[in-house]
């Protein structure tokens, strides 16, 4: 059966999803008594075992989490379907109706406040779908949540803000700390906002490039900290009555969400609780037989203070993936060369999807940024770097071809329309969105109040994270005969 996960992405065994792997397994432990003779196991064609007591027990059933596949090496990037029991639209509604959910702890927990957070890309693949404006496409996305229980449904813009102000931060120090010590592996700082690409790093190069992605996390897990550990406590609630789901583009985001490194032993809690895509929002729908313009009009929520502005999706000077290259770029010419008012003009290398841009100060290159999406070009990246032959100081790598807007699960063409002409539509369509600059009121305050200063420890604890190479297991399944 065809799977409902991406097939952007094909080279050779290399995809956006998994299949799961021959060196994928889970044991399941059988306890038993030891006796002196041993013990004969007895399994019949109804599923129970006897172990030789003449007691007969049910065998149990293996649930692999997405805490496993993030842990095996037996798989590349994101998530099949048989893998995301706690991070699919079934969970979600059983959710709004019981006001429950058992946590990747196995525990169950009361809700009192369900928080659906919206990134702008599966927003505007929704829109292209039912012929709605961002605008419109907005209004109903937010009634539609509200009418399944949501109590607050939130844009994404300040997540946004705060991890591109920590990247523009981050490439600042790693530049100094590189014209320092020339040999660190500093640079070229890689994006680390993409979990495709974060995994398979950690999973086929390890150790070797873990140093050159940024620390910064993504804006999926900055809101997830700001919604558990600041929104709660102005709700007056706990971080673990809090259902926080993410309305995203990508399969791989649910992989992200379930890391160890985002559950809080402090909180009790994952960052992220769920998280939906745009195709499954679109099979929601389309199993009440009903189309997003049928759902009931409603707003977003003003959920920070006076200094939000009015809520909505806002697009980045830049890619439709957030605009990392073009910000931190702008920001460190600025900081670094004294260059204000730069134009950035890409060129294109080997294809559209990996091009590159330069600064030039008294005759002389002084920086050099590229974005790279897909596999193909992330896998010329990686070649490079190991040659020592890279040439950058940032990549905004994304693992899908054309980035976000183009994610593993975004809204399939309609018949008739070719996928690059739904590209086309998409980054059109992100580009006439009211532009967002990071460096807010709100931005400023949130620092200040709720982090304790831009470069302090509580800041550095909360918007930044860390990378683990997951060693290849040796086992019989993987031996090539």
């Amino acid at each position: 059966m065809a799977s409902r996960f991406s097939g952007a992405l094909q080279l050779t065994d290399l995809d956006d999803f998994i299949t799961p792997s021959q060196e994928c397994i889970k044991p399941v432990k059988i306890e038993k008594t030891k006796t002196k003779t041993g013990a004969k196991i007895k399994i019949g064609d109804d599923g129970y075992f006897d172990i030789s007591s003449g007691k007969e027990q049910k065998l149990q059933k293996v649930e692999i989490t997405l805490a496993d596949c993030l842990a095996c090496s037996g798989c590349i990037t994101s998530a099949e379907s048989v893998l995301v029991t706690r991070q699919s639209q079934e969970e979600l509604l059983r959710v709004f109706s019981e006001r429950k959910y058992t946590d990747n702890k196995g525990v169950t927990k009361n809700v009192s406040l369900v928080v659906i957070s919206l990134s702008p890309q599966p927003l505007l693949s929704l829109a292209t779908r039912y012929k709605l404006s961002p605008e419109d496409a907005t209004s109903k996305l937010a009634g539609y949540f509200k009418s399944l229980g949501a109590d607050l449904v939130l844009d994404m813009t300040i997540a946004e803000d705060l991890s591109l102000l920590e990247a523009q931060q981050e490439f600042l120090q790693r530049y100094q700390d590189q014209q320092n010590d020339p040999t660190s592996k500093n640079l070229p700082m890689l994006a680390s906002s993409c979990p495709g690409f974060v995994c398979y790093a950690e999973k086929t190069h390890g150790n070797f490039i873990l140093p050159y992605i940024s620390t910064t996390k993504s804006p999926q897990q900055i809101m997830g900290s700001l919604v558990k550990q600041y929104l709660s406590k102005t709700k007056e609630v706990t971080p673990g009555e809090v259902y926080h789901v993410t309305f995203m583009p990508c399969y791989d985001k649910k992989l992200e969400a379930s890391r160890e490194d985002f559950y809080s032993e402090m909180l009790n809690c994952h960052d992220v609780d769920c998280v939906i895509t745009a195709i499954e929002v679109e099979q929601m729908l389309g199993n009440s037989n009903m189309s997003l313009s049928d759902a009931p009009a409603g707003s977003l929520d003003a959920a920070w203070g006076a200094d939000e502005g009015p809520p909505g999706p806002r697009g980045r000077a830049g890619s439709g993936s957030g605009g990392y290259a073009d910000h931190i770029f702008v920001h460190a010419a600025q900081q670094l060369f004294g260059e204000s008012n730069v134009q950035l003009v890409y060129r294109n290398l080997r294809n559209p999807d990996f091009r590159e841009v330069t600064l030039e100060k008294d005759g002389k290159e002084v920086l050099r940024f590229a974005i790279a999406n897909g596999f193909r070009n992330i896998q010329n990246l990686v070649q490079k770097l190991k040659r020592g032959k890279s040439p950058y100081h940032y990549v905004e790598v994304m693992a899908c071809p054309s980035g976000c807007l183009n994610g593993g699960a975004q809204v399939r063409p309609v018949t008739g329309e070719s996928g690059r002409e739904l590209v086309l539509q998409l980054e059109a369509m992100y580009a006439a969105l009211p532009r967002a600059s990071p460096d807010t009121r709100l931005a400023k305050r949130l620092y200040s109040e709720w982090l304790d200063g831009k470069d302090s420890d509580k800041a550095k604890a909360i918007l930044h994270t860390g990378y683990h190479a997951v060693e290849k297991s040796d086992i019989a399944l993987n031996i090539k005969w």
